[in-house]
């Protein structure tokens, strides 16, 4: 295959290449050969003009994956029928309800722990992006509407994002589906004492099943 005249298009058949691989051998049993080889005539030269490693590659696949679900933050963010609290609980919702290729990649991602590039890049994201844009004035509504009481919103906000993504996050903590589902009702016993009652019970039960799809794909 000769290399694309255009860029972009090169860019795209990267990642698309990639993610197929990464959700068939697993990203650690994927390499840049393997990459190269599958783009057929696509020199390693031309990928490193992209991507300086496999793990800028998975960084740029995951935020593909994730650019639905951004969109869909917005939506939420934006509705004008929900209260702060509602908002906040159906973010977390959101969250969790990863189509099934977002599922899939996930359940075949590395341990983030293990990959600290991609670890800093996730943990940048939610500092930078996701909390001031999606989660700060969501918590600053629900202070105004009444259905949030805080005196601390943005770090309310890190602290959920963090938790949620973080600390719940199997790619980062492996552990089993019964301390997940501890861990989460603990969170849920830590905010609702600060008058903060956002995990229910399906979403508490979402978080198990995730952990136990993963835990069967490792």
């Amino acid at each position: 295959m000769a290399r694309n005249k255009y860029p972009e298009e090169t860019l795209k058949q990267i990642l698309s290449v990639s993610l197929n691989l990464f959700l068939t051998n697993g990203y650690e049993h994927t390499t840049l050969q393997d990459i190269t080889g599958a783009l057929g005539g696509l020199s390693r030269g031309a990928i490193y003009h992209h991507f300086k490693s496999k793990e800028d590659i998975m960084i740029a696949v995951l935020k593909q994956l994730y650019k639905d679900v951004e969109e869909t933050l917005a939506a939420v963010r934006d509705d004008k029928q929900l209260s702060g609290l509602e908002k906040l609980r159906k973010i977390i919702s959101v969250s969790l309800n990863h189509d099934p290729a977002q599922l899939e990649m996930m359940s075949t991602a590395p341990n983030l722990l293990k990959n600290p590039k991609i670890l800093a890049a996730q943990l940048q994201s939610i500092i930078e992006d996701a909390v001031p844009i999606y989660i700060q004035p969501i918590v600053e509504e629900g202070i105004l509407d009444g259905t949030i009481k805080t005196e601390f919103p943005k770090e309310l906000s890190e602290m959920v994002m963090l938790l949620s993504n973080l600390w719940l996050s199997p790619m980062i903590f492996e552990a089993s589906p019964e301390i997940m589902l501890r861990r989460c009702r603990f969170i849920q016993e830590l905010l609702k004492g600060i008058g903060v009652d956002l995990l229910d019970e399906p979403t508490i039960r979402r978080y198990e099943e995730y952990y136990r799809l993963y835990s069967e794909n490792h």
